[in-house]
Formats: C-alpha cells, sequence, structure tokens
C-alpha cells in the first residue's frame, strides 16, 4: 500500500506517538519524519534527491518500510550518537536548507533519538543489509514494471496520422478541446481520457476527412483497384493495416466488408469504411504492448514511430514488422537509426522540446505595454524559433547537447537583436555569437527562457528559479500552505525595494523559507534581465527613467543596485551571477545531466518514472555520458531498453482494442 496511506491506517488502529511500539520504525520515527514532511524534498524528485536520505516510493510494504528505516544508519555517527545528521538536520542545529522540521526538545525528537539508539545497535549481517538497501533501490527496489498496451494519440499524433494515412493536412485535432499539462508534458497517460466533448470531435472530424479523402473520387490512389468484391476485401485490408497500425483479425475484416457493402456505390462504401475506421479505438488508441504474437512486432513498429515520429510506421517499417526483423534489439536499433535520419524525426523532437521548454508560455504571454511596446505575438514566436533552432543543432548535428546552457550563441532574427543588443544579421535567425559583457550563454541567456518566467511587467526570481529546478534538475518544490498570502508588498514611494529586498519576506516567513529558500536564490541570479529578457544594469522603478513633468504631476524614478548573486541549493559549487555562469555549473551537473534522461522518458513514455524504472534511467544517463552526450545516443538507449533482457515495459490496459 501507498506508504500514507500506511501511516494513517496505523495512526488509525490507536498508535500515538507516547504508545509507538519499541523498536519499531514504522509507528515511531517514521510517522515523525512524515508529519515533518520531509519526503517533500527527500524522493527522487525532490530537491533532496542527492542526499543519502531518500523516502521509498511506489507500493510500499511494511517490510520495505522497516528495511527504509535500518538504511538510516548511514546517517547516525556510531561514536556520537547526539551529533547524528539524522537528528541534527531536522532540529537545525547544522544547516538544513529545508530548515526546521522537527522542534528541539520535542516529543519528536526523544522518538528520533530512540530510533538512532537502536541503530547504533546494529552489526554483522543486519548492519550490511542495512548498508546494502540503497543499492536494491538503485536496482529497482522489487517494484513491477508499468505495463500499459494503449495509449490515445495525442492531438499532434492525430493531425500527423491523418497527413500520411489519408494526405490530410488540414490539422484537424487543432481545433479539438486542448490538451492540459501533466507532469510538465502534454501526453501524460492520466490525463489521456475521452471526454463527450473529445468523443464529438472525434465524430465530426472522422467525417470531414473522409469526405475529404474520396472527394473528387480515387484521386489519390488510397482504393488502388477497380471495383468488385475482390477490391472491397483488399481495401479493408490494406487500410485497416495502416490505420489499426496492424493486421485486422478475422472478425473485423467480415465487419468492415459488410459495412463496405452496404453502400451501393463503390466510393461511398470506402468512405463510410474510412470514417467508421477514424472513431475506432484502434485507430485512436495506438497499440504499445500486447501477449499477441501476431501483433507484437507491429506494437513494437507502432511505439517506435510515435516515439522517433510523432506519426504512423512507414511501409518500411511495416514491412520490418511483417519479416520479424524488429524481433531482436539489432533490428530495433538498425530501424532506430534509420528512422532519426529520417526529416520527420526533427518534427518529432521540436515537439518534445516545445512542451519540455514551455514554448506555450511565451506564447500565450502579455507584456506590459508601457514598459516593453515592441513585444508582439511576433516577438514571442521569435523566441521559441531561437530556442527550436538551437536544439536542433546540437541534436541534429551531433553536438554536446550540455552546450544546451552553455553555448555563447544564439539564433537572432531583428526583433531578438534589438532585445539582445547585437547588431541583426543578415539573414533571419542567422547564429550570432553574443557579447561576454552580455554574461547570456545557452538557453538560460535567450529571450525564452527569460520572458516566459517573468511577468507583464517585471522579472520573476521565483519563476525563475522554480523552472530551474522544475525543467532542468527533475526537482519537484511542493506547492505554498493552504492560506498562505502569496503577494508581494507592492512597490512603495516612501521605500523603493529590488525584487530581492521584496522577496525578504520569503525567508523571514517560516510559511514560506522552506520552500522559497530552495527557489529564489536561483531566481536573483537572473536578476540583470528584465520582463522580456534584455539585459539591464540597474534596477529602475519607473520606466522615464528620470523625474520629469508629466501632465502637471511629478514622476520619480529610482534607480537600484541589483546583487545579482545566487546559487543553487544541494548543487556543489553553485554561487553564480549570470545565465552564463549557472549554464556551467547545470553542464557540469550529473542531477542535470539525468533529468535530461527523466523528462525525455517521462515524454516517450507518457508518465513519470517508477522505482522500477530506475536501472533504465541509470543506463541512459550513462549512455548518454558515454557519448560525449549526443542526444541520439540518448534517444537510442532509451527504445532499446524495451527490447534487451531485463529492459523496462511500459504503458494501462490490460485487454485488447477493438
Amino acid at each position: 500500500m501507498p506508504a500514507r496511506f500506511l501511516i494513517v491506517s496505523l495512526l488509525i488502529a490507536g498508535s500515538t506517538w507516547a504508545q509507538a511500539v519499541p523498536g519499531s520504525f514504522a509507528q515511531g520515527a517514521y510517522a515523525v519524519l512524515e508529519k515533518a514532511q520531509c519526503r517533500s524534498c527527500h524522493n527522487t524528485d525532490g530537491v533532496a534527491a542527492g542526499t543519502r536520505l531518500l523516502f521509498p516510493e511506489g507500493e510500499v510494504s511494511p517490510a520495505r518500510i522497516e528495511a527504509f528505516g535500518r538504511s538510516l544508519v548511514s546517517l547516525v555517527d556510531r561514536l556520537e550518537p547526539a551529533k547524528s545528521l539524522l537528528l541534527e538536520k531536522p532540529t537545525r542545529r547544522v544547516s538544513h536548507v529545508g530548515g526546521e522540521r522537527i522542534q528541539p526538545g520535542s516529543r519528536e525528537e526523544e522518538i528520533l533519538r530512540a530510533w538512532i539508539g537502536q541503530l547504533t545497535k546494529l552489526s554483522g549481517d543486519q548492519l550490511a543489509a542495512a548498508l546494502r538497501y540503497r543499492e536494491e533501490e538503485e536496482a529497482g527496489g522489487g517494484g513491477r514494471p508499468v505495463r500499459v498496451e494503449l495509449r490515445r494519440l495525442t492531438h499532434s499524433q492525430y493531425n500527423q496520422t491523418v497527413r500520411d494515412l489519408l494526405g490530410d493536412a488540414s490539422r484537424p485535432a487543432d481545433r479539438f478541446p486542448p490538451e492540459d499539462f501533466v507532469n510538465g508534458f502534454r501526453n501524460q497517460i492520466q490525463a489521456q481520457s475521452l471526454s463527450p466533448i473529445l468523443i464529438e470531435a472525434y465524430s465530426n472530424a472522422a467525417e470531414r476527412i473522409a469526405q475529404s479523402a474520396l472527394r473528387g473520387g480515387d484521386t489519390r490512389g488510397l482504393v488502388g483497384c477497380k471495383p468488385s468484391p475482390l477490391c472491397r476485401t483488399k481495401f479493408v485490408r490494406d487500410f485497416g493495416l495502416r490505420a489499426f497500425r496492424r493486421p485486422l483479425d478475422p472478425g473485423e475484416q467480415k465487419r468492415y466488408e459488410a459495412l463496405f457493402a452496404s453502400e451501393k456505390e463503390f466510393l461511398a462504401g470506402a468512405q463510410l469504411v474510412i470514417e467508421a475506421m477514424l472513431q475506432s479505438s484502434s485507430f485512436l488508441f495506438r497499440l504499445e504492448e500486447t501477449s499477441d504474437p501476431r501483433w507484437k512486432p507491429y506494437a513494437t513498429a507502432s511505439r517506435l514511430s510515435y516515439a522517433l515520429w510523432d506519426t504512423m510506421p512507414d511501409a518500411e517499417l511495416f514491412a520490418a514488422a511483417e519479416k520479424g526483423l524488429l524481433a531482436a534489439p539489432k533490428g530495433v536499433e538498425s530501424q532506430v537509426r534509420r528512422m532519426l535520419d529520417h526529416p520527420r524525426a526533427r518534427q518529432a523532437l521540436s515537439e518534445f522540446v516545445g512542451q519540455w521548454l514551455r514554448f506555450d508560455r511565451i506564447l500565450t504571454a502579455s507584456k506590459d505595454r508601457r514598459k516593453h511596446p515592441s513585444f508582439t505575438r511576433e516577438t514571442a514566436v521569435a523566441m521559441t524559433e531561437e530556442a527550436k533552432l538551437f536544439v536542433n543543432d546540437l541534436v541534429w548535428n551531433d553536438r554536446n547537447f550540455m552546450d544546451l546552457f552553455t553555448a555563447p550563441y544564439g539564433y537572432v532574427n531583428g526583433e531578438l537583436a534589438s532585445i539582445y543588443g547585437v547588431p541583426a544579421p543578415a539573414q533571419e535567425f542567422g547564429k550570432v555569437d553574443f557579447p561576454a559583457a552580455s554574461e547570456r550563454a545557452g538557453i538560460l541567456g535567450q529571450a525564452l527562457f527569460l520572458a516566459s518566467t517573468a511577468k507583464p511587467d517585471e522579472s520573476s526570481p521565483t519563476a525563475r528559479g522554480l523552472f530551474v529546478r522544475e525543467q532542468f534538475l527533475c526537482q519537484h518544490v511542493p506547492d505554498p500552505p493552504a492560506g498562505v498570502n502569496t503577494n508581494l508588498p507592492p512597490f512603495s514611494a516612501d521605500r523603493p525595494q529590488t525584487n530581492r529586498e521584496r522577496l525578504s519576506e520569503h525567508v523571514t516567513n517560516p510559511g514560506c523559507a522552506a520552500c522559497h529558500s530552495l527557489i529564489d536564490p536561483i531566481g536573483f541570479g537572473f536578476e540583470k534581465f528584465d520582463a522580456v529578457g534584455a539585459r539591464r544594469d540597474k534596477f529602475v522603478l519607473n520606466t522615464q527613467g528620470r523625474t520629469r513633468e508629466d501632465r502637471g504631476r511629478t514622476v520619480k524614478a529610482w534607480e537600484l543596485e541589483i546583487d545579482s548573486t545566487g546559487f543553487v541549493a544541494g548543487v556543489a559549487a553553485s554561487q553564480f551571477s549570470s545565465p552564463a555562469r549557472l549554464g556551467a555549473v547545470l553542464a557540469q551537473s550529473t542531477q542535470c545531466q539525468e533529468c535530461i534522461a527523466k523528462q525525455y522518458f517521462r515524454y516517450t513514455y507518457g508518465r513519470t518514472e517508477t522505482v522500477a524504472d530506475r536501472p533504465v534511467i541509470r543506463k541512459m544517463t550513462e549512455d548518454f555520458r558515454r557519448s560525449q552526450y549526443r542526444f541520439k545516443e540518448l534517444i537510442l538507449s532509451l527504445m532499446l531498453s524495451r527490447e534487451t533482457p531485463g529492459g523496462t515495459v511500459h504503458a494501462a490496459r490490460n485487454h485488447q482494442p477493438r
């Protein structure tokens, strides 16, 4: 059962702090640590993921909880138990990023001390087993891989599939209800339910697409044979294979032939079959896994095509499935490398990049026109285009992908040149080196990041720090407690303050400090860049910049010194004062390198990783490093993880599509 339910059940059963069972971790110290919310940071996605204290995740048995408790011996000073980090950190007797979590002298501290006393007595096989716990967790913790047999086509995949299946380039899914971001992406399984509105949209789209496909006759060769019963059979079989991405079973073949024959006009029958198939779950959901040996190679082909191309398999991939060439890792690797060389792979990767870097935020952003009159929709699009070109160059030209954070150049058009303070290149989105004095480098120095993590009129250290934590370190920062006032004090003429000074409230308020101490110090390092990403040397509280007469009123401006020093709590030697310097820190960070693997895993598999996925994530990261951070090798590693013994099987239904 999940850990939180175990704790609740123990408490309901009558367990209290005072009645804790001697020697029981679950009923004593574990409950104390849970109450102190240590888990919120000490998990694989938490800001303390790199520490020796990591709570077990997934399905947690009582035995596993006790094993976790004994593993905490690594945080115990066996000679001087009172100086153990397990005690000193949460009581903040020594520096602790999470602040004081357990009050010194409290009953909770007494329970924790008692458990530390138990740990000092471990010896021999018990001690050895306790120290092996972390290694066993890294190997998957005994967890079972998640199985998902079907995944719904995303709107992007729907558009590309009807284009390649029927030649329809109208992008019908752009008119479907919008997809929500979950876990940082729009393709997550848990958000792929079928609402009545979406079902109706599928029905309307199928009718329009089918009509368009055969309007004016079979000009596209979809039927490809002269009208006859044999042609009817052939069309249903051939089109069904491509639409469902697998062969039809005899029952399906018979039903669709009967539907075809229900229309007197031959092309009308073909149109009816197309319309029906486009509304079938076998079209709308793609096969990820199957126990049916007839369909297994087609499931592999579909999985590869939607991961690498964001669309259905091509003729060569279908042929490889039919010939059994996808049954071995070598056959899969051959197809992956071929597919990565195809232009479709670029389009598919851009879909991942756009969601990972949250292009949607800048494309829907508004900026204060008085302060930033030059910011337009075209400016926002230019910011996404620069990031897209930048990442494409790193991936498809086999560059070191960690240059994502350190490259001293960008791809600039006239609007971006104005923001960056550089000459406009001779051609749109030409490669331009950033002047050293600009302190820009990589994605963190580009306008996309700086503008999308800012407010309409001002920068936002909190939003920028949070983005770095979540997108580039894969660390989840807990939401603010209920009822906490998140509004900052307004700018005041009596007391002009910089953003850093206004945000000092986050440090002094205990309800804010625990989380904001993890994100604000990162954001402060970007304070020399305003709400659209332009550099500034002073913090100006009035955009006019000087005292002047304005319609009879005196308008005053304050120019304040900017302290842009920052650091990343939990990352060694991470002090910085510019995007360029933080980029260098992240590029060398093992947490950041692993996060890139995790983000691609989450996007490709449509879910967050579980304990059982740890070996796959670790192997991906190792292959990434071994290749000198070539992103294509990261992709290949993930694709092969499903075809290799011990690889994780992904994807949440236990029935075959109909």
